[in-house]
């Protein structure tokens, strides 16, 4: 593991670990927590309700079920296609035969920026292992609230197991690196009015480069001000206000 990937082997698992594969020939990574004994915790959201815009999209963006067929589920696990909230599926479900990725906490800045893909590290700094297996398995029991892909997604559970943030505001993204980068990128190319100030391309990719890595930086919860840290006992009370 190091800049270029986040891969691991099976073998070097821990529990308490924040865990990722990509979907979709790397459009979407699914996030969970590995709990020890070939398990791990994640958020999901049914098998074709991913986004919930009731359009194709939804069924294109599918990353968070476990893919098993129907008619052979998986012998541990079970038929799980159709569950969603806080589950717990083998590994084996759970990366859906995708490769083992492992995010990281407590990068620097430069690393967190070399990483030009966003969800896969972060400035904050992982809480004990004691603590994410707590609020693991006591959001497995009470939920995370609903799934939103921009806001309370799969990589948001992940990341506040790990560090017990949660945002202030509902108006912005959430925690997640994937959604923060899609917003990036978003606002690099159209609304930057940096880029009236140069018409050659080298300046105009220069230009929205900056933009790019400056949006996906404040964006990370390492760095925000509107996060805070919220008991998971409390989880269950946000929820309901929401």
């Amino acid at each position: 593991m190091g800049l270029l990937s986040n891969k691991i082997e099976r073998e070097q698992l821990n529990p308490g670990d924040h865990i990722y594969s990509w979907r979709h020939v790397y459009i979407y990574a699914h996030h969970g927590i590995y709990v020890g004994e070939g398990m791990v915790i994640h958020f999901t959201r049914r098998a074709g309700q991913e986004i919930g815009t009731g359009t194709v999209l939804d069924h294109l963006l599918i990353s968070s079920p476990p893919s098993h067929a129907i008619d052979t589920p998986c012998p541990r696990c079970g038929d799980q296609t159709r569950n969603d909230g806080v589950i717990s599926s083998c590994l084996d479900c759970f990366l859906s035969g995708g490769d083992l990725y492992l995010f990281e906490y407590g990068v620097s800045p430069a690393f967190f920026l070399a990483k030009a893909r966003g969800g896969t590290c972060t400035l904050a700094s992982s809480d004990p292992t004691e603590h994410v297996l707590h609020r693991a398995l006591f959001l497995l029991e009470n939920g995370f609230g609903s799934y939103n892909v921009f806001k309370n997604n799969c990589e948001d559970f992940a990341i506040y197991c790990k560090t017990g943030l949660l945002l202030l505001t509902s108006i912005n993204v959430g925690r997640s690196g994937q959604a923060a980068s899609c917003l990036a990128a978003a606002s690099a190319i159209v609304s930057s009015p940096l880029r009236f100030m140069t018409t050659s391309f080298s300046g105009l990719s220069l230009v929205g480069c900056g933009m790019y890595c400056v949006s996906r930086l404040v964006s990370d919860v390492g760095v925000r001000s509107d996060v805070t840290k919220v008991p998971v006992e409390k989880i269950a009370e946000i929820a309901k206000e929401d």
